[in-house]
């Protein structure tokens, strides 16, 4: 009785926000510089998040110099002929405001949150340093061991972290996804300050950015700030394109990662299509009917009945501007073997694909993706980044398909794609295997 009640508040939630859910309320201009302006006016609170994003990351980077994009998201802390190294920060946090950026595989992004009173100075800087940003060779040897220290304590200490870059330069032979976006640490080593003013120049103009703005502001106030700061400067030359397009896969391969670990990992990555794919939401459902929650497939399975996982996990991101993948994830218990760990996950897959799921699970599935895209909306950060992300993909237009295209999916649907994309031939499985630490 208990779960029916919940469930029926829950329905009638997403019910009554339903209508809330579009964001045709997005204002997009476009300034003479090539330079595309996205509004979004939420009065729900006081506060208004300004992100610069640029159409670059480590995907844009080329063999031997891998890092760069990251590295350079680093660089532009350390000042302009206006504003002095790490000052940035420290003016944004002055003024109440909350700033920090990301660099991604396909994007690099600049981001505050601030009063609507305060805004305009976020808005300013990051028009200083699109093109103004010294790059400062004093701070670049610093700044370079900061990188290397920030991959041996994220990547080369962490085993999942070290699995997940293996078994992801394994999956893609050719594309550039195939590089980790902070970079291998050789090429970090090699990388000159030369080739960050070269990246620099090339990619960080208006015509190869978008602003993203969200919050308690008004776009009669704020738009002619941002044309007037942002106008004057020059269109850039239009950056390669990147034409790589990972051929088909023609059988399994495996990955094998040997290091000190306390429980071992199995990974499958699957080729799949990003966000614009029609298929794109079944898949967005299937990762929940395998390991949404506790009542999920391989929860149920591994962790609570078989007691052969510590957790499991299934993960699915559309996000991206190339195709993307699909992957399946169990962190084993102590002293429980890979293989078959491996074969349970592979026969619920195959169950998924031989038989249909429940209506309730379908529903159940829908209700808790349904959920989280609304509730997203509640943060004025979490919309623009939705935003920006969806813009990255393909146009931000394809966010009020979202829920629309949820609700039509059928239990054939995640039969259908389990069986298109879930395809062992397809697919890449890497493996972590604790060894004990040597002794000095």
């Amino acid at each position: 009785m208990r779960r029916l009640f919940s469930d029926l508040i829950l329905a009638l939630f997403l019910l009554a926000a339903s209508a809330q859910d579009s964001y045709a309320d997005v204002q997009e201009f476009s300034l003479e510089n090539g330079l595309k302006v996205l509004l979004l006016e939420d009065h729900k609170s006081p506060a208004v998040t300004f992100q610069v994003w640029y159409r670059v990351g480590s995907r844009n980077e080329q063999d031997g110099k891998s890092g760069l994009a990251h590295f350079l998201e680093h660089m532009l802390f350390k000042g302009t002929p206006t504003t002095g190294p790490e000052q940035y920060s420290q003016i944004i946090a002055k003024n109440g405001g909350q700033a920090n950026a990301f660099t991604t595989a396909d994007v690099t992004v600049y981001f505050a949150t601030m009063s609507r009173d305060k805004i305009h100075i976020q808005l300013e800087l990051e028009a200083d340093r699109m093109v103004n940003a010294l790059l400062g060779e004093e701070y670049f040897d610093a700044e370079k061991r900061v990188i290397q220290e920030e991959r041996r304590l994220r990547v080369d200490d962490n085993p999942a972290a070290s699995l997940g870059e293996l078994t992801g330069a394994v999956t893609y032979m050719v594309h550039p996804y195939r590089r980790p976006v902070i970079g291998w640490m050789h090429d970090i080593e090699n990388l000159t300050r030369q080739d960050l003013v070269d990246f620099y120049k090339l990619y960080y103009s208006p015509n190869n950015a978008f602003i993203v703005v969200t919050g308690d502001f008004s776009t009669a106030e704020i738009l002619p700030k941002i044309r007037a700061a942002y106008g004057k400067i020059p269109r850039g030359t239009e950056p390669p394109k990147v034409h790589a397009k990972e051929p088909p896969q023609l059988g399994e391969r495996r990955a094998i990662l040997k290091k000190e670990a306390e429980l071992p990992i199995v990974s499958a990555y699957y080729h799949a299509p990003n966000l614009t794919s029609q298929d794109s939401f079944a898949l967005d459902l299937l990762t929940v009917v395998l390991a949404g929650g506790r009542s999920s497939r391989l929860h149920q399975d591994l962790v609570y009945q078989k007691q052969l996982a510590r957790g499991v996990d299934a993960d699915y991101s559309g996000a991206s501007i190339d195709p993307t993948v699909f992957s399946v994830t169990a962190q084993l218990l102590p002293g429980k073997d890979p293989a078959p760990i491996e074969r349970e996950i592979d026969g619920l897959i195959e169950k998924v694909k031989a038989e249909l799921v429940s209506e309730r699970e379908l529903q159940k599935a829908k209700n808790q993706v349904e959920a989280a895209f609304i509730f997203s909306r509640d943060s004025i950060f979490g919309q623009a980044m939705k935003i920006g992300f969806y813009e990255i993909a393909g146009d931000w237009r394809l966010m009020d398909r979202y829920l629309e295209g949820i609700r039509k999916v059928t239990r054939e649907d995640i039969r259908r794609v389990a069986k298109q994309y879930l395809d062992r031939e397809r697919r890449t499985v890497g493996t972590l295997m604790p060894v004990k630490a040597k002794t000095p």
